[in-house]
């Protein structure tokens, strides 16, 4: 079968798709950047997992501004398609909830003004689609992300294996072809 060039640049695009999951916190803000995998190669391919991290000494406005630049810094360095942030439903501690909030707000924030697409999915959502039921502990969906990605050990910090769960539920949830075609959509509309 021989490709027109309109659809070549398509599948070219596909391989491009990259999310930069994120599993929101201000204490510990843990990402993870996957690219969906191409050609023959159809496992998704992680290429950066760690924490952003700030000091719990400092008051909560300076700790939000170091979370927004590091953020910053971070899309800056890595270009992402989409960034897919872990929806937090409830938190049992009021102080807790106010933080994580003020920590999705940065983000959500950043990541449009950086020109990213931008969606949220709940943790039973993630769980769903990285460990294929809503109830897996996150002992399951860790040990899921390192299956997908073909790795030998567990992703470590937790927090950092959390967020690249969320990128992988991302790809799961849009799959490549309706990556590639919200792509061809996105620069068409450039």
């Amino acid at each position: 079968m021989r490709l027109s060039a309109t659809a070549s640049t398509d599948l070219n695009k596909v391989a491009r798709v990259f999310v930069l999951g994120i599993d929101p916190g201000l204490s510990r803000c843990g990402y993870g950047a996957v690219r969906q995998g191409s050609g023959n190669r159809r496992q998704p391919v992680a290429e950066a997992a760690g924490v952003l991290s700030t000091p719990l000494d400092e008051v909560r406005a300076r700790r939000l501004a170091e979370l927004q630049h590091d953020f910053r810094v971070l899309v800056a360095e890595l270009r992402p398609d989409v960034v897919a942030i872990e929806r937090v439903l409830f938190q049992r501690n009021v102080a807790t909830a106010m933080s994580v909030g003020e920590a999705v707000g940065v983000v959500l924030a950043e990541s449009a003004a950086a020109g990213c697409e931008v969606v949220e999915y709940s943790p039973n959502e993630i769980k769903q689609a990285v460990a294929g039921w809503g109830g897996a502990s996150k002992e399951e969906v860790a040990e899921m992300v390192k299956v997908l990605l073909g790795l030998r050990n567990l992703l470590s910090p937790p927090d950092a294996a959390d967020a690249v769960a969320v990128a992988l539920c991302h790809l799961a949830i849009v799959g490549p072809s309706n990556a590639a075609s919200r792509l061809v959509s996105a620069s068409r509309s450039a």
